[in-house]
């Protein structure tokens, strides 16, 4: 009898074992990026050496400035770390988090929350909105006017991809890495369901996906 419950026991561990590994296997495929990815948009040489450009414009135009340098969460990350590597002169970061997009969507739902506010005042600081990517604009004129009404010394907008066809609002863009065409990306910064934010390329999402 024991050495029947010690083989039935044996089974089961076996059993669970094996339903587990299946699991996370499914889990693991379910985000596989190849599933997602139409095609690789921008690779990673071509982004670098965009960010590269644009760091050395930035630290010619802010000399002897009091550069902030103002991350839009969360996409904005992975090019504020790169770009500010790239810029020479003395500068700071803060980060500004908003939400006017709901998770499984792709479209802005128009209404703009602020999730994060700024840490410290920006009144008499120029500022440098660092921005993942642009395409209505509702967002980031909502952000420029609430900045504004702070009496910065000045603000300009710096965004690693423009989706310029798709825009509604007329506002000035002063650093743009990329102009795209109007398709869904994602990777370097940018996420799919909040996910793939950790590709160092920007891909095309496959339709529907």
């Amino acid at each position: 009898m024991a050495n029947g419950r010690g083989c039935e026991s044996a089974r089961w561990q076996i059993a669970y074992s094996q339903s587990r590994s299946l699991a996370t296997s499914c889990h693991r495929r379910k985000f596989m990026v190849q599933d997602y990815l139409e095609k690789i948009l921008i690779d990673e040489p071509q982004l670098q050496a965009r960010i590269k450009e644009l760091g050395q414009q930035i630290s010619v135009d802010y000399v002897g400035k009091d550069l902030l340098l103002l991350c839009i969460l969360k996409g904005g990350v992975l090019f504020l770390t790169d770009l500010m590597r790239q810029i020479t002169i003395p500068h700071e970061i803060d980060f500004l988090a908003v939400s006017s997009y709901d998770k499984g969507t792709r479209a802005s739902s128009g209404v703009v929350r602020i999730l994060k506010d700024l840490d410290n005042p920006i009144n008499n600081r120029h500022v440098l909105i660092v921005e993942d990517i642009i395409d209505s604009g509702f967002t980031l004129d909502y952000i420029t006017r609430l900045l504004t009404a702070r009496q910065p010394a000045s603000i300009r907008i710096c965004t690693l991809l423009d989706k310029h066809e798709r825009r509604a609002v007329d506002i000035p863009v002063d650093y743009v890495g990329f102009v795209i065409p109007n398709e869904y990306v994602f990777g370097y910064g940018l996420d799919l369901d909040q996910k793939f934010r950790n590709l160092p390329f920007i891909g095309v999402a496959k339709s529907g996906e």
